[in-house]
């Protein structure tokens, strides 16, 4: 509106970028884009429609799109190209450039001088066309960490993400999902909070019961050697890991339920030195503790919702069910926000990070932070129950 179009081509270039592309084609040959450029109405004349991620449609099912950078677009030209790009045609920040050769225009050359710019670890919502308040809301903040850490809209169920291709890239290389029945089934194992090792669930379940039993604080020392009385039974019998999870059985000795009380016992020293490090971090507060870690799955169930729906391996109404579900189981398993982060934080370093404090770490800590100090976080302004 001002007039200032290197400020303009300069937000651009910070923005995701997507245009529509055969899905046919691309399905035939994921490697490679295939554009489906549109027609100028008033001239007839090619031109490449291009939009920001606020303005995208609905996901419909043969309406799929590429995520790009400005950066890309400026040296992705040849002569077959459309020989005009317009971004976000009908709205307030429309704009009808030229497509040329790398530099040849004031937009590339400013894109080339930027680069590839980072789109992660920023708190992104829709202030318009977002889902600010209700179940779905809810349901969508706890995905926030992961939408933080990516720099991607909290609060759109109308999910593209990276794009079609994006999306399944990331389904088949992290989660071996090809298909829409092998994303259903680990929809609903998430959402069952069966997607994490049982063991880890049981460690903090047995705390939980002593710190009922007893008042709050848990002794580290006493809760070791109440997982050895745990597993190795009472005379009377008693509850026991399984494979499938807990179950009652007649009491056991020997090599293998030592064994197995030695891994759970090395399991809570693991647990007590990531809480220590997350109270030092301010994710957990002083003399806290982590009830649970099902937030690991809730969370991820979250994004699993969107992210089928972005692979159109499911519906909006699909992701829809999911993600309320996901609020909703959430809710009952845990008392704040702070402590939903905090077993979400605890399940992603046990599953990735083996006590390194690393990345998988790091990255966490900083998203919490993000969620639980900026203004416009979901965190502070949905009550958690």
């Amino acid at each position: 509106m001002r007039g200032d179009w290197a400020g303009y081509y300069a937000t651009l270039a910070k923005t995701r970028l997507y245009f529509q592309v055969h899905r046919d084609k691309v399905d035939a040959d994921p490697d490679f884009y295939y554009p489906h450029d549109a027609h100028d109405p008033r001239t007839g004349a090619r031109w490449r429609v291009v939009f920001t991620d606020g303005m995208l449609p609905a996901p419909q099912p043969d309406l799929v799109f590429a995520q790009v950078s400005l950066f890309w677009l400026s040296g992705d030209w040849n002569a077959h190209r459309p020989p005009t790009l317009v971004i976000n045609p009908g709205s307030p920040s429309e704009a009808v450039l030229p497509y040329g050769p790398p530099h040849s225009t004031e937009w590339s050359q400013i894109a080339q001088r930027l680069g590839d710019q980072s789109f992660g670890m920023r708190l992104r919502g829709l202030a318009i066309g977002g889902v600010l308040h209700g179940p779905v809301a809810h349901g969508l903040a706890c995905g926030a960490l992961l939408c933080v850490n990516n720099g991607s809209l909290w609060n759109t169920l109308a999910w593209h993400g990276s794009g079609y291709q994006g999306e399944r890239t990331r389904l088949r290389e992290w989660w071996g999902i090809t298909t829409r029945e092998q994303w259903q089934h680990h929809l609903r194992s998430l959402l069952a909070c069966e997607a994490s090792s049982p063991v880890w669930e049981f460690a903090l379940r047995l705390r939980r019961s002593i710190a009922r039993d007893f008042g709050g604080h848990v002794d580290v020392g006493y809760w070791r050697q109440a997982v050895g009385d745990v597993l190795r039974g009472r005379p009377e019998g008693s509850v026991v890991l399984t494979p499938e999870g807990v179950s009652k059985t007649e009491p056991r000795s020997g090599p293998a339920i030592d064994a197995q009380i030695e891994g759970v016992q090395r399991l809570i020293g693991r647990i007590t030195r990531y809480e220590a490090r997350m109270r030092a971090d301010g994710v957990l507060d002083e003399n806290r503790y982590v009830t649970s870690v099902d937030a690991w799955d809730l969370g991820r169930a979250s994004k699993m919702a969107r992210w089928g729906l972005g692979a159109r391996f499911g519906t909006m109404q699909e992701a829809e069910a999911a993600v309320v579900q996901a609020g909703r189981t959430a809710s009952l398993s845990y008392r704040s926000w702070q402590d939903f982060s905090a077993g979400y934080i605890l399940g992603r370093c046990l599953h990735f990070d083996d006590e390194e404090f690393g990345d998988w770490y790091e990255t966490m800590a900083s998203a919490h932070r993000i969620l639980m100090s900026d203004p416009g976080s979901p965190w502070l302004n949905l009550p958690f129950q």
